[in-house]
């Protein structure tokens, strides 16, 4: 037994307990599998959803658990602990959907949240692109109007569950002629199975070889008004503050 911190109490230490124990006797065997085949399995995403370890602290009235960030930490840190890398839950749990907890709408957090609470819907987070890197300012993916809908065109790469993903929160410029850059980007939630929506080749990596990096492409893939998140042209200052 490990000496607690003074920031937890005795009901996270339980809690770390039980993780600690979950990941070792359950995802830490899968590790080698998983680096093996360069992803980790639809399974474990299932299998951490009903130990109720993903969306620890997204609020339990839309969808999560409603834990703390201390909560979440506890389960970010016996990952660690158990030499887990895959499959990303920071990303999942931590990064992308905040997105939606802080900018979605009742009808996108009903829809999502409680499906990526429990591991049957894959978040990813697309930024990055080939000639912009991270740099929002700098993206060619677009998303232009056609009547109610959007159409978006481009791609993203190095995209952290980008095989597996069954939506994407993806930045597009939905503004070419802002006068600032970061005034004409907007975010869109986009579900793999649109058409249009292509996955490229696994990335083959250094490290975190477990953990699924992909190429994703956008060919005309057709939203509906209900896709965009959070405000239009406002998806920049959302990402600093998600």
């Amino acid at each position: 037994m490990w000496e607690s911190r003074r920031i937890f109490d005795n009901d996270q230490d339980m809690f770390r307990e039980s993780v600690r124990k979950f990941l070792h006797d359950e995802i830490r065997p899968q590790q080698e599998e998983f680096e093996k085949n360069g992803e980790p399995s639809r399974e474990a995403w299932k299998a951490l959803g009903s130990q109720g370890l993903l969306g620890v602290h997204i609020p339990a009235e839309i969808g999560g658990i409603g834990g703390t960030i201390l909560d979440e930490m506890i389960v970010m840190e016996e990952m660690s602990y158990n030499f887990c890398s895959s499959p990303n839950v920071p990303l999942h749990s931590t990064i992308t959907m905040p997105y939606l907890a802080n900018y979605g709408t009742k009808e996108q957090q009903d829809r999502y949240i409680p499906l990526m609470t429990s591991g049957d819907c894959i978040a990813s987070l697309g930024i990055t692109e080939p000639d912009a890197g991270s740099d929002m300012q700098g993206i060619r993916t677009s998303a232009k109007r056609d009547g109610t809908d959007w159409v978006i065109n481009g791609s993203k790469i190095y995209i952290t569950n980008g095989w597996l993903t069954d939506c994407c929160v993806l930045v597009a410029k939905t503004k070419p002629d802002a006068k600032k850059a970061a005034h004409g980007i907007s975010l869109f939630l986009v579900d793999a199975d649109l058409p249009g929506f292509h996955k490229g080749k696994k990335l083959n990596k250094l490290g975190l070889k477990g953990q699924d990096t992909a190429e994703l492409f956008f060919e005309d893939v057709r939203v509906p008004a209900s896709a965009l998140l959070g405000e239009e042209n406002r998806g920049s200052s959302s990402s600093c503050n998600s």
